[in-house]
């Protein structure tokens, strides 16, 4: 019995592709870890509005950490699975105490478009490596990020 990777993806790009996903996951996760602490700690008039958004979006964002990283485990890669190594990859800027609930729409719409432009990135590489599974992965990520950056860039709008 082989438990040689056999799925029409070249080791070297599987690697590569795995990855770039745990770059994408270490984004969802400080992106969730973010927004559930702005969940948290959301003051103001609207309040109730943005702690209600904020734990649909840290929601979902816990959804897709799961998703990304069985990616990352089908392609036969280990799953980047802590703080540290999050921390090193990440391109989501850590709360760093903020309380002014524009600032908070502001920084969750920076790091929507953090993820949006990393998992467009991953799009050459998986397209050459016939990674059709991966891109799928990526079209949904990029659709719900896109569409939670118009919610927030909206919020922001005066």
């Amino acid at each position: 019995m082989s438990t040689e990777i056999n799925i029409g993806i070249n080791q070297a790009d599987r690697v590569e592709i795995a990855n770039g996903l745990n770059n994408l996951l270490a984004d969802t996760y400080s992106l969730y870890l973010k927004t559930h602490s702005f969940h948290w700690n959301v003051t103001g008039p609207m309040f109730n509005t943005l702690h209600l958004m904020f734990e649909t979006q840290y929601t979902e964002l816990a959804l897709a950490v799961d998703i990304i990283a069985e990616r990352v485990r089908a392609l036969g890669e280990r799953a980047l699975g802590s703080y540290s190594a999050y921390a090193k990859v990440t391109g989501i800027k850590e709360d760093n105490g903020v309380t002014d609930a524009n600032q908070m729409l502001q920084e969750l719409l920076e790091g929507q478009e953090v993820i949006i432009r990393r998992a467009r990135a991953l799009y050459p590489l998986v397209n050459q490596a016939d990674d059709e599974a991966t891109a799928d992965l990526l079209t949904q990520r990029i659709q719900l990020h896109e569409k939670t950056a118009w919610m927030l860039r909206s919020m922001l709008a005066k």
